[in-house]
Order: structure tokens, then C-alpha cells, then sequence
């Protein structure tokens, strides 16, 4: 059998990077993707590429363009021939009042975070149920079960993340394809660290307590969940264990939805 293939999208940093790195230890051809050029991610490729026997290759894509984001999955099928997983991470945030929301703001959230998941589910689903097997992912957010101010557009995008992941599922089901959304609370990213920082400046309060106070008021724990804890969950719902996984909406985010 040839290797299995994963298509990550968002894959240079954060959660989606910590996929795609354990995917690689895993021995998959790993298909990473951001809107950068490839020569700024070479250092990531060389280092991704050397911990399994699978290959690591990079995708440029803006994933707000509907034309890249459509080519995005059959580029990969034209490198790999195929593509056995497909996690759907890229996404992206703005934050302020709906009446003060920027319409390309909007418009930009809603095609990187959704519109760039149905492209792709679209261009993948075929090619899992010839070959009876597939796992889709969507990456969605404790947003997507939840809301909070100021984040209209990346609460509705997240929302709508949960009722694809829902119907593909009863697309696929009988077709040996599982579809599932993984709803991360607070992740401890760089970008996250930065906000951090940022807001202490901003209140005048330590780091500390804007982790607290701020950030983390949601999560019951009071502790970030780690990008490591996602690839887990990722890499479990790829295995036979999880076959009758489908459909569902599995929470990491220190009991913020259990309230």
C-alpha cells in the first residue's frame, strides 16, 4: 500500500503545525500549507521531512481566494496521487463591534475559515469513498459551540464549521469516511503569546493576570490547552479505534462548555 496522505491546511505554526508534525512521526506524506512562499518555510519542510519515512511537501495557498482555495486539494492529489486525511485548520480572527465590522473583514474570515473547508471537503470526499476510507477533520473552536461579543464573524464562520462537519458525516457514512470537528477552547500559540503581552500593555495588568483575568476566564482550568493535545486527538480519530466516530464535536477546552 502506498503511504497515507494528509493535507493540512493552516500548517505553519500553532495547532495546525503540531499536526502536521505528529502526521510526519507517523510516516504519512504530509501536505502543509500556508500563504507564504516555500522559501520562507525550507528550515520547516527539511525538519518536518526528516521525522518519519513519508514526504513533506509545502502548498502555498491564500485561502481567501476561491480559485486558490478550490486548487488547493487537487494540487496535492496531483503530488500524491491522493488524499487519505484532510484537517481543515486554517482560520483567522477580527475582533470589534457587528456595527463596526468591516465587510471585507467579514468576507475574508468567512472564506479562509468556511468556504476554504467546503472546497476542499469537495475535492477529497470522491477520492476517499473510491478507496473506502478517509478522515476528515475540521478544526472549529469552543466559538463553535458557544459565543461571545465582538466575534460575529469568527462565531458564525466556527458555527457553521459544526453543522458541514455534521452533514458530510451522514453523507460518508456508510461509505467508510469519518467526519468530525474538534472544538479547541484557548490554545497556547505564538499568536496567542502576543496577545498576551499586547493586552498587559494595554490594562496595565501583569501577564499573569491577563492570562487569568482575560484570556483563560472562559476555561473552569484555568490552563491553556497545548497544540499537542489537538494532534493527539487528531492522530486518534485517524485510527480503526475511531471508525465509529463520525458526526461529533469533541471538546478540548478545559471544561469552558461543560458551564
Amino acid at each position: 500500500m502506498s503511504k497515507r496522505v494528509a493535507l493540512v491546511t493552516g500548517s505553519t505554526s500553532g495547532i495546525g503545525l503540531a499536526i502536521a508534525h505528529k502526521f510526519a512521526e507517523m510516516n504519512y506524506c504530509v501536505a502543509l500549507n500556508s500563504f507564504e512562499p516555500a522559501e520562507d518555510h525550507a528550515a520547516l519542510i527539511g525538519e518536518l521531512d526528516a521525522l518519519g519515512s513519508g514526504e513533506v511537501a509545502y502548498f502555498p495557498a491564500d485561502l481567501s481566494d476561491a480559485s486558490a482555495s478550490r486548487a488547493l486539494a487537487d494540487a496535492v492529489i496531483a503530488r500524491f496521487g491522493h488524499i487519505d486525511v484532510l484537517v481543515n485548520n486554517a482560520g483567522i480572527q477580527k475582533v470589534a463591534p457587528i456595527e463596526d465590522f468591516p465587510d471585507e473583514d467579514w468576507r475574508r474570515i468567512v472564506s479562509v475559515s468556511l468556504d476554504s473547508a467546503f472546497h476542499a471537503i469537495r475535492a477529497s470526499l470522491p477520492g476517499m469513498t473510491e478507496r473506502g476510507w478517509g478522515r476528515i477533520i475540521n478544526i472549529a473552536s469552543a466559538h463553535g459551540l458557544r459565543a461571545s461579543p465582538f466575534k460575529s464573524a469568527y462565531v458564525a464562520t466556527k458555527h457553521a464549521v459544526v453543522g458541514l462537519t455534521k452533514t458530510v458525516a451522514l453523507e460518508a457514512a456508510e461509505k467508510g469516511v469519518t467526519v468530525n470537528a474538534i472544538c479547541p477552547g484557548y490554545v497556547w500559540t505564538p499568536l496567542v503569546a502576543k496577545q498576551v503581552a499586547d493586552q498587559a500593555r494595554v490594562h496595565g495588568l501583569s501577564e499573569e493576570d491577563v492570562v487569568r483575568q482575560v484570556i483563560l476566564a472562559p476555561q473552569p482550568t484555568k490552563q491553556f490547552v497545548q497544540p499537542e493535545e489537538i494532534a493527539e486527538m487528531a492522530a486518534y480519530l485517524c485510527s480503526d479505534w475511531a471508525r465509529s466516530i463520525t458526526g461529533s464535536t469533541i471538546s478540548i477546552d478545559g471544561g469552558w462548555t461543560a458551564k
